[in-house]
């Protein structure tokens, strides 16, 4: 059965944090693949700050289209909005039923998950990677028993911060994969 690492998000642009998170449970927490669950809309997050879905999908495919491990799934897109992660693991689970599914989670998430939808059915039915995030001191001991706290590095970059940097003019090729920044600038979003 194929090993695969959910990585939900808005990826509102997708950036070089994401990326290597990406690649860190790749690598270190034994993920046959990772694919990038774009969602429409978050129930946590205000929609007026999102890019349309199809732009998102268009930037996290031109970020991951070189490595053969990554992969873009849009199936959100025939769901209910906004976007419920035990909706998404329910149809995942019925589309591909040869893949043993792990969360891939942000610390600030896993500290609040007892607020999601089924909270428990997802702990209880999936595994979940924790990466810290700055700000969000997680002690293992406190973790639900399918969570798994990973050494992924802490990533400092947020997506709210590229926008924002973006729309005041400042230039970040570094921050974004190249082609990202590229398809950004062409098509002047964030602006």
């Amino acid at each position: 059965m194929k090993k695969v690492g959910l990585f939900f998000g808005s990826f509102n642009p997708l950036h070089i944090g994401h990326l290597a998170l990406a690649n860190y449970m790749l690598e270190f927490e034994n993920q046959d693949e990772i694919w990038f669950v774009v969602s429409p809309q978050n129930p946590f997050k205000r929609s007026e700050d999102l890019l349309q879905t199809d732009l998102r999908i268009e930037m996290v495919r031109l970020a991951t289209n070189e490595q053969s491990s990554y992969r873009v799934e849009d199936i959100e897109l025939g769901l209910p909005i906004p976007s419920y992660t035990i909706d998404t693991l329910q149809a995942l689970k019925l589309k591909y039923n040869n893949c043993s599914f792990s969360i891939i989670m942000g610390a600030d998430n896993i500290l609040r998950i007892n607020q999601w939808k089924s909270a428990d059915e997802i702990i209880n039915n999936h595994s979940i990677l924790v990466y810290p995030r700055p700000g969000y001191p997680v002690n293992v001991n406190d973790l639900p028993v399918n969570c798994k706290l990973t050494e992924a590095p802490m990533v400092e970059i947020a997506s709210s911060d590229i926008r924002k940097w973006i729309k005041e003019g400042r230039k970040l090729p570094y921050l974004l994969p190249q082609a990202v920044y590229r398809f950004i600038q062409s098509k002047g979003l964030y602006q």
